[in-house]
């Protein structure tokens, strides 16, 4: 009889091992989350995949399970009970990707350009990230997984040369989604009215809302930014 070092073959790959897969699905739409574990769970029979349908609760399954794949929508609720919102997926996914730098991302949802609002982190992103509308067909869906697995980057579909910096950003968030005047948003930011005013200038300039032409039009300045906000997935 010969012996054979188990050891030693699966260092050289004669007996090779394979890895079973870890997927989180991360989606509060019960028919679309159902369609996503069916299309992972044929595509990939082996794997463990685990559903999560709130902020908290991804938060939670990370704390006690290693993934090789998040597939995320970004419309969710912080907690069950809770109204889904596109800036609760924005603000968790920013947290991953500063907390978890090696984990892989699939971002599955119908507010692709949101995603701009936090560009300059998933550019920074040192593992896989790929952005998949929840309009695709399952097989480019498929493809788009299987390169966030294998730590490859897909993010043309936010590919623009719109980017606002963070404080611009919360500018409009205040300005647009909370209804605060300038002064408040001044007292919010810690920063003077002055500042504030001159943030929207830049933040036009970036959006092409100029003074010219909105009086050749006879349009708000204002109304028009956030038009263009809108337009750009900036705000909700």
């Amino acid at each position: 009889m010969v012996e054979i070092n188990l050891k030693e073959h699966q260092v050289y790959g004669y007996l090779p091992v394979e890895k079973k897969l870890g997927i989180l699905v991360v989606d509060d739409h019960q028919l679309i989350l159902t369609g996503t574990l069916d299309v992972l769970s044929r595509q990939y029979p082996e794997a463990a995949i685990i559903k999560a349908q709130t902020a908290k609760e991804t938060l939670s399954q990370l704390q006690y399970h290693h993934f090789d794949l998040i597939v995320m929508d970004l419309s969710i609720p912080d907690e069950q009970g809770e109204t889904a919102e596109i800036d609760t997926g924005i603000k968790l996914l920013q947290t991953l990707l500063q907390e978890y730098p090696h984990q892989n991302f699939m971002v599955q949802t119908s507010y692709v350009k949101a995603l701009i609002r936090i560009k300059h982190e998933i550019d920074n992103h040192q593992a896989g990230f790929a952005i998949a509308d929840k309009g695709l067909p399952e097989d480019q869906m498929l493809m788009r997984v299987n390169l966030a697995l294998h730590g490859a980057t897909h993010t043309k579909d936010i590919k623009t040369g719109i980017e606002l910096k963070p404080e611009w950003l919360e500018v409009l968030r205040l300005a647009f989604e909370e209804s605060l005047t300038d002064r408040a948003i001044a007292d919010r930011m810690y920063k003077s009215e002055r500042a504030v005013r001159t943030y929207w200038t830049k933040i036009q300039d970036v959006l092409g809302v100029y003074p010219e032409d909105c009086k050749q039009s006879g349009k708000n300045m204002r109304i028009q930014t956030e038009i263009r906000s809108r337009d750009e997935g900036l705000i909700d």
